[in-house]
């Protein structure tokens, strides 16, 4: 696909003095408003070098330019070179792209001999998989697809929370008040009322908490009954993750959590001894970080127990040699930011260099209307319960609108219904930056109207319902996108929906760079909105072949786009609803 900017950068460099193509095209800028150009460049930057006013620089430049036949027009205005595009070439050369590429179009090789660990979801096993979990999952799974698609062979890794003091909270709780027979029946929710429990009765009891530390010594010394136990809960909680997961469509190629690294901790320790980082404090061991303007950091207990950041190292070292990655990304709540800073500090300090390529990527928290979820006490969304909550609005909405009308049959109801209400729960999830904390509304969530997913899902789909209604027409503008007459789509709200489906690549490229699958979302429905106003403003199913030509391929080219964009959020396009 052609560089816009890189072919105006080339052009300007030979009007201006004292900066390179590649320099000038780090400076040219795209107006916000359309009436002051395409593109424009500013000349403050020239005027040490050319010795004169940036004014009559931006003047001399616009008229040196201004019979190029890639502009359509260029206005000097104050300092700036304002260049407005010939928006046949622009358009043919945009559709055609979009054309050739199809599924791939927006896939770069950025990331080319490049691997890139995505580090994601990471649920605690025998505890509920709530609302709270869908953040690190759905952005997760979004900056894994994105790297995929700047080209880095990537890695999805699910960090499982499944080693630590809870465990023996949990097996202490299952000897004494459960039985297996629930745990069979319904693994979680059974195993949450175990733990809450513990929680109610080690407030009268304080000798169950030191029962439970005994029991996870036992289980970190490989005693096989608490194992066994340990085993179990793990593999019930997976099967119950697993479902949620299917219905988001999501996959992981590496399920090791915290117990795989339980005899990988030994060799952390003996690397902090040998660079002399370790102290004793109270009997435990830290790292003092007071010199990088960081709390100290626990590594082991007094008791010599583990800690979280301990197995965090031995992680990162054991994927650095293991997959010898170029980035490691950490798709973790905001809470967790020192954690993040401590640990990576201590891998710089061990002499690893690879320690700048582990990137912490925050998010905010979710609360529920009347305070914070609470696991201990049992105060919890599941998102199971959301997902098929969405399923069942979204399938009566449907039903009202499609099946009344005989749009859809039954059983495309049904899919439809899964993909449009699991799509509306993650697009309101990628929506917005994800730093930002929010408290979860049923309301909000399963809301339909405005900018949501199913808006930017009913915009593919109408696109899809016009290009089966013209599908050889279509097929003979398919079969050579560079022959379009592009006079028939020149107007306004034709080229204003092909500048962002051709801005589509770059916006990928800015998603990846700053981990952020909202700039993506964004992007999907500013070309839903185009598409529409697109379709509003003209008639596309016209009389004349090579106008509807025309405009079949600009329609194909909005759809295949918001279609791609939807894949990079992990969502589905329907083609019928």
């Amino acid at each position: 696909m052609i560089d816009f900017k890189r072919e105006i950068a080339e052009v300007l460099a030979t009007a201006v003095e004292g900066l390179t193509a590649e320099e000038i095209r780090e400076i040219i800028e795209i107006p916000g408003d359309a009436k002051m150009g395409d593109y424009a460049f500013p000349c403050f930057r020239l005027a040490k070098t050319m010795r004169k006013a940036p004014q009559m620089i931006a003047a001399s430049v616009a008229e040196a330019i201004s019979q190029n036949p890639m502009f359509s027009r260029v206005e000097q205005v104050n300092a700036y070179v304002n260049m407005f595009m010939n928006r046949g070439e622009f358009i043919g050369h945009t559709v055609a792209a979009v054309a050739e590429e199809k599924d791939d179009f927006g896939r770069s090789d950025l990331g080319k001999g490049k691997l890139a660990i995505v580090e994601f979801s990471s649920p605690n096993i025998a505890k509920p998989f709530h609302i709270g979990h869908i953040r690190s999952t759905v952005i997760g799974n979004s900056i894994y697809k994105i790297y995929d698609f700047l080209g880095y062979e990537t890695v999805r890794i699910n960090h499982l929370g499944d080693y630590g003091t809870q465990f023996g909270k949990m097996i202490v709780a299952y000897r004494r008040w459960g039985n297996k027979e629930d745990v069979v029946k319904e693994p979680i929710k059974t195993l949450l009322s175990y733990y809450v429990k513990f929680h109610e009765e080690a407030e009268n009891d304080p000798t169950l908490e030191k029962e439970a530390r005994a029991t996870f010594a036992r289980l970190e010394n490989g005693e096989p009954e608490e194992k066994e136990l340990w085993q179990w809960f793990r593999d019930e909680s997976l099967k119950e993750f697993m479902r949620v997961y299917d219905m988001l469509g999501i996959e992981f190629d590496s399920y090791a959590g915290e117990s795989f690294y339980s005899d990988k901790m030994q060799r952390v320790l003996d690397e902090l001894k040998e660079k002399n980082l370790l102290q004793v404090s109270e009997g435990a061991q830290i790292v003092d970080l007071e010199e990088y303007k960081l709390p100290p950091a626990l590594i082991t207990k007094s008791d010599g127990s583990s800690l979280y950041i301990t197995r965090d190292i031995a992680a990162a070292i054991y994927r650095k040699e293991h997959y010898n990655f170029d980035k490691n990304i950490y798709v973790v709540a905001s809470q967790q930011n020192l954690h993040f800073q401590q640990w990576f500090k201590i891998v710089e300090l061990l002499g690893y260099d690879w320690a700048k390529d582990c990137v912490h990527v925050p998010f905010g928290l979710v609360s529920l209307e009347d305070g914070t979820m609470s696991t201990r006490h049992g105060r919890v969304v599941f998102l199971e319960d959301v997902l098929k909550g969405a399923v069942e609005k979204t399938r009566q909405i449907i039903h009202e609108k499609s099946i009344a009308k005989g749009r859809l049959s039954a059983d495309e109801m049904e899919e439809t219904a899964k993909m449009v209400g699991i799509g509306a729960v993650m697009f309101n999830e990628l929506s917005n930056a994800k730093i930002k904390d929010y408290t979860f509304k049923w309301d909000k969530v399963l809301n339909f109207e405005g900018e949501t997913g199913p808006y930017v899902q009913y915009t593919h789909a109408r696109a899809a319902t016009v290009l089966r209604s013209a599908e050889d027409t279509l097929a003979k503008a398919l079969a050579d996108p560079g022959a379009i007459n592009t006079d028939h789509i020149a107007s306004d709200s034709a080229y204003e929906l092909a500048k962002l489906i051709y801005r589509f690549p770059q916006v990928v490229e800015d998603a990846g760079e700053k981990y952020e699958p909202s700039v993506i979302t964004r992007h999907v429905v500013d070309v839903a909105q185009g598409f529409n106003k697109f379709y509003h403003d003209e008639h596309i199913l016209v009389d004349d072949e090579e106008e509807k030509k025309a405009k079949l391929l600009l329609t194909y080219a909005a759809k295949q786009t918001i279609k791609n964009g939807l894949a990079l959020l992990g969502i589905s396009a329907p083609e019928r609803m």
